[in-house]
């Protein structure tokens, strides 16, 4: 069996599944914390457990968000034909890594909180701040118009 190579995968699908599979879940999610709120659970809305109501907010706002920066980029590269020329071969792992590091380090960081801090999760977030700069910086370079 002949083995693919990067110009034969299909990233516009790629994205377009991932991006609302992702949104499904953190949407989910936010219906999960709504429900914490609803019931009023301690272990969530106690004063003393502040930080983790906020990095738990803040994983779900950034996965949702995510999950539609995927489906925008997927639609993107049937757009605008210059994001064809190799951009997407980085650009999409890291968009990739960002959907799974912002939120899973917001996550994660409201987990196991130390005093007013969020939890170790929270190191991995600024990783994926800089993959998902990096995905939006070879996108908008991509989108230029050549003359």
């Amino acid at each position: 069996m002949a083995q693919r190579t990067a110009p034969d995968v299909d990233y516009a699908a790629r994205h377009l599944r991932f991006g609302w599979w992702s949104l499904l879940v953190f949407l989910s999610v936010g219906f999960a914390l709504e429900l914490l709120h609803g019931f009023k659970a301690g272990f969530y809305l106690d004063v003393t457990n502040e930080t983790r109501r906020l990095m738990w907010t803040l994983a779900h706002a950034h996965g949702a968000l995510l999950g539609l920066v995927h489906v925008a980029w997927a639609l993107c590269l049937r757009a605008f034909p210059d994001l064809e020329d190799g951009n997407q071969r980085v650009a999409s792992p890291c968009l990739m890594g960002a959907s799974v590091l912002l939120p899973g380090g917001f996550f994660a960081g409201g987990v196991q909180l130390y005093g007013g801090d969020p939890g170790l999760g929270i190191i991995v977030v600024p990783a994926g701040a800089a993959c998902l700069a990096t995905a939006v910086f070879l996108t908008a370079r991509a989108t230029r118009r050549r003359g």
